[in-house]
């Protein structure tokens, strides 16, 4: 995200200011979309998103959700959770869920990717008023309003 919206303004003959904040605009886009995806590998339904909830977990991924529940829950949870992400796979998916679920996982990487978002509209501050820019603001929340 980050590396198109920089091209872009670059391509475009964007002044440097323009272009560093739309290169900022992009990094914290990615960064909503990414934590949106880390949630959804534990809420989305697989069909909608093309790929089976839990696949970030098989992968043994360390997701913002698992290091926050790492963080936050037993020293058992902690472990179980570890031992995961080492071995890959879901044998203990339904667990880690619940865990991530009780420790308020999903919504802390929910509230850090509305934060991402606020970062990346607050980018376009320098922009003049236009349709592209209306465009990108709107595309910044829909990072973290979809479903897949």
């Amino acid at each position: 995200f980050e590396a198109s919206t920089h091209s872009s303004a670059i391509l475009s003959g964007a002044d440097e200011d323009t272009a560093n904040a739309l290169k900022a605009y992009g990094n914290h886009l990615g960064m909503a979309f990414q934590l949106m995806d880390d949630i959804l590998d534990y809420e989305g339904d697989a069909e909608e998103m093309g790929k089976n909830v839990g696949d970030d977990l098989a992968e043994g991924k360390p997701t913002l959700p698992l290091i926050h529940a790492m963080a936050n829950g037993s020293e058992e949870q902690s472990k179980l959770i570890r031992k995961a992400i080492r071995k890959g796979g879901l044998d203990d998916i339904e667990d880690i869920m619940q865990i991530v679920r009780d420790c308020g996982s999903l919504q802390y990487t929910r509230e850090k990717a509305l934060e991402q978002v606020q970062k990346a509209q607050e980018n376009l501050n320098l922009l003049a008023e236009s349709e592209a820019k209306q465009a990108l603001f709107h595309l910044a929340r829909i990072a973290v309003d979809r479903n897949t």
